[in-house]
């Protein structure tokens, strides 16, 4: 059991508080596009505004790689963080984050006062967690709140360095929601405990399959990745996406499953096409049984109803990765299969991050999930069962 001091432990009235937030949103023509992530970082800046404390958020936004580069500047965040809050966030930029007029202008902050400083990778040291940085912001702060579960998995200044010199270090909201719900759900679950796998290769998942299978009731493995377990299992799959090196390794977790009592589904049908277009000529077959110049692109309908029953009675349920190429119309009926499933289902539903958050909001069903996590690299470290340095980095209760 992960237990970390929150914002709730502590109250932070005249206090400066420092705020990882994670506002790494997508920009064009300096408009912010999806701003799901600022409105998730509300919670807690509101939280800390009403404790009377003195704000400084600070973000990293894309790559600049350690150099000023005004594209990647939070200015445009600021002005929307304005108005999302209804009261003013002072953006005070700097190419290198933190120097005297950021200082003075903490300097000059009231009881409730917000500002935001510069992209924090403007510093190329941020992604190195070099200590003088990392004093730097720290020398800005009473207290460190991260909120920023997308950069968890990494030891970066303004998430774990920072905690090393300031002596109250807390997790936010969001954060305190990613670990109750991913880090706890995934070792502690009511169950039956149900985990859903997609994504295109086994290779990145391999810790992931790994660690579940000591955990869960029933493993379903979906998308390209499935391609890999079919041919190891002497299926023929066309040109669908496989990982020759990893034949063995699925075999090897085929075995685990059935030595563990674990119950393992793979696709028992797909939706293949003679083309990776939206438009090109379908046709449904059995697994293991794809012609030549076709692929797999997406699980067939009975593996939709196969799946579907196989969360019906869950009471956990945690899926990361989609099920086809669902960016295509024709192939996203395999994902909208699962997530209404999940959306039909009493138990627990947890969404790791990344491309299955996003096919869960396109196709509508967000709202009906218990949790959608903000952190794809992030949630699929938990699921591996890694400890996550900006999680570790904040203090025990």
């Amino acid at each position: 059991m992960l237990n970390k001091k929150s914002v709730d432990d502590i109250n932070v009235k005249g206090k400066r508080v420092l705020v990882r937030c994670d506002f790494n949103v997508p920009l064009q023509d300096g408009k912010i596009t999806d701003e799901n992530r600022l409105v998730a970082a509300l919670p807690t800046i509101k939280k800390l505004v009403a404790d009377g404390g003195k704000i400084i958020l600070c973000s990293h936004l894309g790559k600049p790689k350690g150099e000023p580069k005004p594209e990647l500047s939070l200015a445009p965040v600021a002005k929307r963080l304005t108005e999302l809050l209804g009261q003013e966030v002072k953006f005070v930029p700097s190419p290198v984050v933190v120097d005297d007029t950021v200082k003075a202008a903490v300097a000059d902050m009231k009881d409730g006062e917000i500002i935001l400083l510069e992209n924090t990778r403007y510093r190329a040291e941020e992604t190195k967690n070099g200590d003088e940085f990392s004093k730097e912001l720290a020398s800005l702060c009473d207290v460190f709140v991260n909120d920023a579960f997308g950069t968890a998995h990494r030891a970066h200044c303004s998430n774990v360095g920072v905690t090393k010199y300031v002596d109250t270090a807390v997790v936010g909201y969001l954060m305190q929601k990613e670990i109750d719900f991913l880090g706890n759900a995934v070792n502690n679950p009511d169950r039956p405990f149900v985990a859903i796998l997609g994504g295109a290769k086994v290779s990145s998942k391999i810790s992931v399959i790994n660690n579940l299978l000591d955990k869960v009731d029933t493993l379903i493995i979906g998308g390209g990745m499935s391609y890999t377990f079919s041919k190891a299992m002497g299926g023929h799959i066309g040109k669908s996406l496989c990982e020759d090196d990893y034949l063995q390794y699925a075999l090897d977790m085929m075995k685990k499953a059935e030595d563990k009592g674990v119950k393992l589904l793979l696709p028992v049908d797909n939706r293949i096409g003679d083309d990776f277009s939206n438009d090109c000529n379908i046709q449904v077959v059995k697994r293991g049984e794809i012609p030549d110049g076709w692929e797999g692109m997406d699980i067939g309908p009975e593996t939709e109803k196969l799946f579907a029953d196989a969360v019906k009675d869950a009471k956990t349920v945690v899926w990361n990765g989609p099920m086809g190429c669902f960016e295509m119309p024709n192939f996203a009926r395999g994902t909208e299969a699962v997530a209404k499933a999940l959306a039909d289902t009493d138990a627990t539903t947890i969404i790791g991050g990344g491309d299955s958050a996003a096919a869960v909001n396109i196709l509508g069903y967000g709202d009906k999930m218990t949790h959608i996590s903000t952190g794809g690299g992030a949630s699929l470290e938990f699921l591996e069962g890694k400890e996550l340095p900006g999680v570790a980095a904040a203090n025990d209760k």
